[in-house]
């Protein structure tokens, strides 16, 4: 088995490309990716009869102007900075429903949003009737305080 993978150096390059893709996927840091591509470029000279020693060193100059040129170009082309995605609950500040049952003053009633019925009380604290149009503007734990829209 050596001698096979001695004799075909192109062979165990591509299998250390492979392998670092696969854990390129768990990471998601354009990191690892680095060091495929450098084994890639070591698989094609090993292919072409060049000895260990040029292979390797191919191996770590492409990984090196990997890491330092093409991984920022990715960081910064696939991680665009943008606003916050929000989930959950945060999600729903801003969102309208329509009030399901009463909401009470002082007190509390439900509003369905989006086919959810959250339970709610008015921010103003005086009472909003049944099929009022409102506004979430704010969530706490799973109470939205809510405002009628005109």
């Amino acid at each position: 088995m050596i001698d096979f993978l001695t004799s075909n150096l192109w062979l165990l390059w591509i299998i250390i490309s492979i392998v670092c893709l696969i854990l390129e996927l768990s990471s998601g840091d354009f990191f690892i990716l680095c060091f495929a591509i450098g084994a890639a470029a070591s698989s094609i000279f090993a292919g072409c009869g060049l000895s260990l020693t040029w292979q390797i060193i191919i191996f770590a100059v492409v990984s090196a102007l990997s890491l330092f040129l093409l991984r920022p170009a990715l960081l910064r082309k696939l991680h665009q900075p943008h606003r916050e995605r929000l989930s959950n609950a945060e999600a729903m500040v801003g969102q309208t429903g329509r009030v399901s049952e009463d909401i009470e003053a002082n007190g509390y009633g439900r509003v369905a949003i989006d086919g959810d019925d959250w339970k709610a009380r008015s921010a103003d604290g005086i009472p909003i009737s049944r099929d009022t149009r409102v506004q979430v503007l704010k969530v706490d734990s799973i109470i939205l305080t809510v405002k009628p829209i005109d």
